[in-house]
């Protein structure tokens, strides 16, 4: 028996081939939920839908587009994943924009469409989430970040409205707690995903993060499906949390910019 069976879980964020959401989907798939799968290209959920089958044939995840800024289509998804499963009983919210820029150069159309990410569409997918839980309670999990609590430079934008969502979480977890809804988060540090590839390639930089990690290496996408497995079960006593799920960066710090550059020249040097 998986820790999820007969559960259905709503995955938003699985439109990018082999991302932290997608990750999560195949664990949860192992783990006995039935999936709806989200996100804003069709092509790429269809792949996972199909890739999830094989492993799991006796369920083929459904998907559905949606664009987390667009609050109609986050009220649709949830309608559609009811009608086609009956229920939610967990949804995870892994979008996020990447977004690395000088606090004074950021200008206010860049700021709109972080804040549309990862603020307003954040609380409109906990707004439509919340709604259609009450009668049975559920599971929230967002994945945040460690830049919430640990600075780093040129990411005032992105951790920002990170943080904010952080708050509303501890806010709805206690307003929602009466109806059996857990709501928590997930803070991941610094992560190789396809988001953070190209980066994570540069000679140096890893060793530079892993430096300030206690235990000692980078961060992977299964160990935040692991954790979000067990926001997920039933086994979870906990609302309005935020789990680090970083290897214990939180006990030290970030690297500085100036840090990572020296890292990157240093590794340049020796190749």
């Amino acid at each position: 028996m998986g820790q999820l069976d007969g559960k259905t879980a709503l995955i938003l964020g699985a439109a990018g081939k082999g991302n932290m959401a997608q990750i999560i989907a195949h664990r949860f798939a192992r783990e006995g939920a039935q999936l709806m799968l989200a996100g804003r290209h069709e092509q790429a959920l269809k792949t996972l839908s199909d890739e999830i089958s094989q492993i799991t044939p006796n369920h083929r995840p459904a998907y559905a587009l949606c664009d987390i800024t667009q609050a109609t289509q986050l009220a649709d998804l949830a309608e559609k994943t009811i009608a086609e499963y009956g229920s939610i009983d967990i949804a995870l919210n892994a979008t996020g924009k990447g977004f690395v820029k000088k606090f004074e150069a950021i200008t206010e159309n860049e700021l709109d469409e972080i804040l549309a990410v990862q603020f307003k569409g954040v609380f409109f997918f906990l707004q439509a989430m919340l709604a259609n839980m009450k009668e049975k309670g559920g599971a929230i999990i967002q994945i945040s970040s460690v830049t919430t609590t640990l600075l780093i430079e040129n990411y005032s934008a992105y951790m920002g409205t990170k943080a904010g969502i952080d708050h509303v979480i501890r806010n709805v977890a206690n307003e929602y707690g009466r109806y059996n809804i857990r709501v928590n988060s997930i803070s991941p540090g610094f992560t190789v995903t396809p988001m953070t590839e190209h980066a994570a390639n540069m000679p140096g930089l890893t060793e530079a993060f892993a430096k300030e990690i206690p235990l000692g290496r980078i961060g992977t996408s299964q160990d935040i499906a692991a954790a979000a497995v067990f926001l997920a079960s039933d086994e979870c006593f906990m609302t309005g949390q935020n789990l680090q799920i970083n290897g214990g960066i939180t006990l030290r710090r970030n690297p500085t910019q100036a840090e990572i550059t020296a890292a990157i020249a240093a590794a340049k040097n020796k190749s």
